[in-house]
């Protein structure tokens, strides 16, 4: 049994799937259209616009492809401005860094 969706995930998959509806009618695509282009079901795009959290993201991914949106998935965590985490990383950094002592050189390597 999976744990209920949190309220700000399923707005957050409603916004998702009225923009992916709204991508589409611009483009003047029937939602059959757009299945046979993703390579999914009617129902699949159907569901995908209703915000459904069952749907695989590979849908949604191809949807990206085919409104030449791609990148903007590419992006979604893009780790160099993610402060979070940077923060945290900063947090480990030694205060100071010292070099190696040398050891005499006995010749041999």
């Amino acid at each position: 049994m999976s744990s209920p969706i949190p309220l700000p995930v399923e707005r957050a998959l409603a916004q998702l799937g009225q923009n992916i509806s709204l991508a589409r009618r611009r483009r003047n695509m029937s939602q059959q259209m757009l299945a046979e282009r993703i390579g999914a079901s009617l129902n699949t795009v159907r569901r995908m616009e209703e915000g459904f959290a069952g749907t695989a993201l590979q849908y949604f991914a191809r949807a990206l492809q085919v409104f030449g949106e791609l990148d903007k998935l590419e992006m979604l965590l893009d780790t160099s401005q993610d402060s979070v985490g940077l923060a945290l990383m900063d947090e480990k950094l030694p205060q100071r860094v010292r070099s190696r002592r040398r050891t005499p050189d006995t010749g041999s390597f």
